[in-house]
């Protein structure tokens, strides 16, 4: 079983979501001994946002590259090669100003790709990418869940089933900034969704 982890959180593993996702590998690997685990975080390790260079090099023929072009693409295949590998994805996920994280955007820019993970047919849009479960855990330091505020769950769920995965799960922790009281319950209760 090969299990990908991404932690988006600025925080790295101080983040509220981190702390959840380690937790929820932690029973991931003890249920799953064998399992190979592969930890992208987008904080320790930060994605390079897209520009008009990184674009040019995805959209540079393969023997026309320069060495640079090379390193954006093989970069790119890289995270999806991970993302292609894994049985099963563990996200977390911070809500920052009413979105997602900008090194999870970066991730998400590098992963969608026309023609190789998503291509675009007379139907619309075809995913390219085997279905596989992905657990967001999902942390906010108010109440969004089921609100028209709460603009990253469509978010995730649109681009994860963009590229062919759809069986996606969210255990929402909410209310982080609201008093000691409030986030001790919504971690727990995190925590026993988790479980």
């Amino acid at each position: 079983m090969n299990i990908l982890v991404i932690k988006s959180s600025v925080f790295g593993d101080n983040g509220n979501s981190s702390t959840l996702v380690n937790e929820q590998v932690e029973r991931l690997k003890a249920q799953h001994p064998e399992a190979t685990v592969v930890v992208r975080d987008l904080s320790a390790e930060p994605i390079p946002h897209l520009d008009g260079e990184r674009v040019g090099a995805f959209f540079t023929p393969a023997d026309q590259r320069t060495d640079a072009q090379q390193a954006v693409e093989d970069f790119s295949q890289t995270l999806i090669a991970e993302l292609k590998a894994a049985d099963q994805v563990v996200l977390g996920l911070p809500m920052y100003n009413f979105g997602i994280p900008s090194q999870l955007k970066s991730w998400i820019d590098h992963v969608a790709r026309a023609g190789i993970t998503f291509r675009y047919t007379e139907n619309g849009p075809q995913g390219l990418l085997d279905d596989k479960p992905v657990s967001v855990v999902a942390a906010r330091g108010g109440l969004y869940a089921g609100t028209e505020n709460d603009t990253v769950t469509p978010y995730i769920k649109l681009f994860f089933g963009f590229v062919g995965i759809t069986d996606v799960s969210f255990v929402f922790a909410e209310g982080l900034n609201m008093g000691d009281d409030v986030k001790e319950k919504a971690m727990s209760e995190a925590r026993a969704a988790l479980q």
